[in-house]
């Protein structure tokens, strides 16, 4: 099993909590929940096996679980160790499929949380160009860097263009109907992420009344990331069933 060496990425991680929560009923849950949770339950990492999974098949089953068979059942599959991620399964099709844990996928109230498992697949675009990031950010964290600090040496990277600016084309499945998005937002509701380079949502008909496309422009919230993500929900999970 080889380590895969890829650099950073800091995850608008308070917006896309409400990023990906599909329709207004489901915005106003998680604010709620976010709410109740304010005092979190998780002031501070904790110790990093309590993030990692035992059973590395489980892990992988899980990561696949992101997107349809047809799609992840030939991608690469990363797994998290002790040091980072690491490339379990080569794949065929250009897409990764990994299980992103707390501080890439989840909302303030638990960012610390070691039971969140958030399965995502990466298209080849965003694998190259997306993807780093969140390994980085992931490097970082588990060699003892506090969030401020990690904060401050991704947003440096992408200054510098250490770290590529989002590719074409850039998007990902999160599709499963496993996996735990943390206290605040048990699961996320099935949907396509899309990916650019400081974009005007307004140029999507994102966010608007009626529109099925919601967007978070880092412009206004984290202007370091120079990021812009669209989501669109979809009406199956990646087994096929109905989402109800």
């Amino acid at each position: 099993m080889r380590k895969r060496k890829i650099s950073a990425m800091a995850v608008l991680i308070i917006s896309f909590a409400l990023l990906v929560v599909i329709g207004t009923a489901y915005v106003a849950t998680a604010n709620q929940a976010m709410e109740q949770d304010a005092a979190t339950h998780y002031p501070k990492m904790a110790p990093i096996d309590q993030y990692l999974m035992t059973d590395q098949g489980a892990e992988m089953a899980l990561a696949r679980s992101a997107a349809p068979e047809s799609i992840s059942r030939d991608a690469e599959v990363l797994v998290l160790g002790w040091h980072g991620f690491e490339t379990a399964v080569n794949g065929k099709n250009g897409f990764v499929c990994i299980v992103e844990r707390s501080w890439t996928s989840a909302p303030d109230p638990d960012i610390w949380n070691p039971k969140v498992r958030t399965p995502i697949c990466y298209n080849a675009a965003a694998a190259r160009s997306l993807l780093p990031r969140n390994i980085k950010r992931t490097d970082l964290i588990l060699a003892g860097r506090a969030r401020a600090q990690t904060d401050e040496a991704i947003a440096a990277a992408v200054d510098k263009k250490d770290l590529p600016a989002m590719e074409p084309g850039a998007m990902c499945y999160m599709m499963s109907k496993q996996g735990y998005g943390g206290d605040s937002v048990k699961h996320w509701p099935p949907h396509v992420m899309f990916y650019y380079s400081q974009t005007d949502p307004a140029t999507w008909g994102a966010n608007l009344p009626g529109s099925p496309i919601m967007a978070v422009s880092d412009e206004h919230e984290h202007p370091t990331e120079h990021l812009t993500m669209f989501s669109i929900g979809v009406q199956r999970w990646s087994d096929g069933t109905e989402n109800r």
